[in-house]
């Protein structure tokens, strides 16, 4: 039997999945983390697709919301503006 190597985007195949993943990882206080989460998301809705929408480059948002990369903000807003998803600050 050969096992499949382990991808969270298998998991992310609807928007309540996406918002909690997003949650958890917004939870960590990570910002690399929650890049990289980030870009899960955006792989399992289609990166082109996102790049596209966002005006930004897919090559580029690959490389931003890699474990590696360091986004900017204004990236991340308009990668979660095409998501169709907001932030919010609670106390």
């Amino acid at each position: 039997m050969k096992l499949k190597k382990f991808d969270v985007i298998d998991f992310l195949d609807n928007d309540e999945a996406l918002i909690e993943y997003l949650n958890i990882a917004l939870e960590e206080n990570d910002p690399k983390y929650f890049a990289k989460a980030l870009g899960n998301v955006a792989r399992a809705k289609g990166m082109s697709s996102i790049a596209e929408a966002s005006g930004l480059g897919r090559q580029a948002l690959y490389r931003a919301l890699s474990s590696e990369g360091n986004p900017r903000i204004d990236t991340l807003f308009r990668v979660l503006d095409t998501l169709n998803v907001r932030l919010a600050i609670t106390q």
